[in-house]
């Protein structure tokens, strides 16, 4: 089974600084605004997109005249609304970058992993119904994981795969985690929030040879951390929950020698090649960094993607895998996203030559 291209896509439009901006004006005590542009400033990220138009004037969703300019921000009904239109108009972009390697009339099964909306008909029917998928083609939805889910999309492809030399599998993770700016001024929170970007990315997997051979999967969890990862759907948006202990859990975990063995599939860090870890923030790959032992350049396609694009959710890992796609060749590779639960899945892979 390989994972033969990926095609990539953010939107145009650089929310960053201006998102940095807003969140500072929220914090009325000195050390807490003193500690919050530390933290900011030590992100690793230099951009964030959003499908989030510029205002009139050029400004931004924050802007007297954007999206979240009024003084209570938009419910959810405006948010998915949104959603709803941009999310399948995003994830047709990465499949067009995917055009050469993707006819339509050739794909037998479409997997869609998405955790920042909801829309029935899903965006799985939308985007097939748009870019021509015949009626046949199976879906399948993958909502509300978080940020392994694209290692949930592409465990599914493998199997789907393995059942069936002949299938032909489209997998697409589409985020968009700006429309769910929350009114808070909890320095927690506003940090959580300044990481996270859109983006999409979509890729072929099929019996022919070519791209990453994609290896066993695995999966496990760490024990007592499931409220450090959290998802609420609230009147106002998505709110997301993002303990400042993640990364030292992660730390610990990693340290445990079994925890370790499950968390990179048995795998010996010292003779991987190929470091595809989800760019969930900085404190987050320098905890994978440290734990597992690895040399400073292991994590830097991860680290270039965080600071290109920030957090996308489950698309960031695509990213990650793209870029390594088009690099040297890998012998041995790991692939390892962290979310809910507090959960770390992932999957081996190697190049095909």
């Amino acid at each position: 089974m390989y994972l033969n291209a990926i095609g990539t896509t953010v939107p145009g439009h650089d929310i960053h600084h201006a998102f940095i901006a807003w969140a500072r004006d929220r914090l009325t005590d000195p050390r807490s605004a003193k500690l919050f542009d530390r933290m900011a400033a030590r992100s690793a990220i230099g951009h964030r997109w959003s499908i989030l138009p510029p205002t009139a004037g050029g400004g931004s969703p924050v802007a007297a005249d954007g999206f979240y300019a009024d003084s209570i921000l938009p419910g959810t009904a405006a948010r998915m609304a949104i959603y709803a239109e941009a999310a399948p108009t995003l994830g047709i972009a990465a499949i067009e970058a995917l055009r050469d390697q993707v006819a339509p009339g050739e794909i037998t099964h479409f997997v869609v992993a998405s955790c920042t909306g909801f829309v029935a008909p899903g965006i799985d029917q939308i985007i097939a119904r748009r870019i021509g998928l015949a009626p046949s083609v199976e879906r399948l939805l993958i909502g509300f994981m978080g940020c392994y889910a694209a290692v949930a999309a592409l465990r599914t492809a493998r199997h789907i795969v393995r059942s069936d030399p002949a299938a032909r599998v489209l997998v697409l993770c589409v985020e968009l985690s700006t429309l769910h700016l929350q009114d808070v001024a909890e320095i927690e929170p506003l940090l959580a929030m300044l990481q996270f970007g859109d983006g999409a990315a979509a890729g072929l997997v099929t019996a022919e040879a070519g791209g990453f051979v994609l290896g066993d999967p695995f999966a496990t969890t760490l024990p007592d951390s499931d409220a450090l990862i959290r998802w609420d759907i609230t009147d106002r948006g998505f709110a997301m929950h993002l303990s400042g202990e993640v990364p030292a859990r992660i730390a610990a975990g990693l340290a445990d020698p079994a925890f370790a063995q499950a968390a990179t599939g048995g795998r010996d860090p010292a003779e991987i090649d190929g470091w595809a870890v989800h760019a969930g923030g900085r404190s987050i790959l320098d905890a994978v960094e440290g734990a597992l032992h690895l040399p400073e350049e292991a994590l830097a396609v991860s680290r270039g993607v965080l600071a290109d694009s920030g957090n996308m959710s489950s698309a960031t890992l695509m990213f990650v895998l793209a870029r390594l796609l088009a690099g040297p060749p890998v012998a041995d590779g790991v692939a390892l996203a962290f979310g809910p639960g507090l959960a770390a899945e992932g999957f081996g892979f190697r190049s095909a030559t």
